[in-house]
């Protein structure tokens, strides 16, 4: 099969072995997969994957990695042991994870191990137990799209938004975007959206309900929190989705923050940050560091948008072949070019 393979750093798009499902696994041919900054985090920082405790993640410059871990696939065959509740082409996702003996062995993530091969290519191999079927009437691109937005719900359901609390989000790149459409699935208003791009922003607002706009550049969206919190007369803290990543970025907002505030850092950082304990102690912020999606998120945001009430697609603007990858990835690299890329591995969808 052709695929998009990292090797010794180096991507190159060419043939490499198709994958073959073991016990209980299905193959499937990749309809519809997206591209995802967590794609260029894991070449650019292979430490992350050399040292994974977890197992989860491998990254070994002798052996061939096939990225990308946001699919939807159609069902091409079943390995030992499946049910057969997906006959042969139905379309399927499933969060991207393979597991290991049924998961007695843990789990790998789909992408970032030699032996997990992922969607950057013709067939992909999933674990039936946690596969979910994909509607014909659904827009594949739409639910490879899955695993970005439910980060965002992870991240707004944990942070249990209360009444008078007003919501900035730091970023409207994908993860931004995911967690402005979760606060506003809830009904949560004002969101404040600050990012440097007034492209992104008009996103933010047009495509997925945010209300107000800031350019950190000219000025502090803790500024228009208060002035909002004012005239409103709401007395609850700030709660700040911070989905940028940049280094020293959580060491700014909690200097610029306001006694209580709560930080949910969704930016992810691969080349370590420091923080001024004694600046957090006095502010009194309330940190939340990573850990999601979990499986509610995942399926639940599976559900919304295939039932409607979630509606991904204008944060795509792109869709290219394979052999475009390398080039996406190096704008992704660059935070240049669209908040989201769709790659059609097979060619258009059917």
């Amino acid at each position: 099969m052709r695929a998009v393979v990292l090797r010794s750093n180096r991507l190159t798009v060419g043939e490499t072995p198709d994958p073959e499902p073991g016990a209980g696994e299905l193959l499937v041919s990749v309809v519809s997969t997206a591209i995802c900054a967590s794609d260029v985090h894991y070449m650019d920082h292979p430490e992350a994957g050399t040292n994974d405790p977890t197992g989860r993640s491998l990254y070994d410059p002798d052996r061939d990695v096939v990225l990308g871990h946001e699919f939807v696939g159609e069902v091409l065959a079943h390995g030992p042991g499946c049910t057969g509740q997906f006959p042969v082409g139905t379309r399927v996702t499933s969060i991207p994870i393979r597991l290991v003996d049924g998961g007695a062995g843990g789990a790998r993530i789909i992408g970032q191990h030699p032996e997990c091969p992922g969607s950057f290519a013709e067939k992909l191999v999933i674990a039936e137990v946690i596969a979910r079927e994909v509607p014909r009437d659904v827009d594949p691109d739409a639910a490879a799209l899955t695993d970005a937005f439910a980060v965002g719900e992870f991240y707004v359901r944990t942070a249990r938004i209360a009444a008078g609390e007003v919501p900035i989000v730091i970023g409207a790149g994908a993860i931004g975007l995911s967690a402005v459409a979760a606060l506003a699935r809830r009904g949560v208003e004002p969101i404040i959206v600050s990012d440097f791009d007034p492209g992104r922003r008009a996103l933010a607002r047009d495509a997925f309900g945010a209300h107000l706009l800031v350019d950190p550049a000219v000025e502090s969206p803790f500024a228009v929190w208060r002035a909002v919190r004012a005239q409103r007369e709401l007395w609850g803290s700030a709660v700040v989705f911070e989905c940028a990543g940049a280094p020293g970025l959580i060491q700014r907002l909690i200097a610029e923050a306001d006694m209580g505030t709560r930080i949910a850092c969704a930016g992810g950082w691969y080349t370590g940050d420091t923080l001024d304990i004694t600046a957090a102690t006095r502010t009194g912020v309330n940190v939340q560091f990573g850990g999601g999606p979990m499986p509610e998120d995942w399926y639940g945001t599976l559900d919304a948008i295939t039932g409607g009430a979630l509606d991904p697609l204008p944060s795509v603007g792109a869709v290219i072949g394979l052999d475009g990858v390398p080039d996406a990835l190096e704008q992704v690299r660059r935070s240049r070019g669209p908040a989201r890329v769709v790659v059609h591995p097979n060619g258009a969808p059917r």
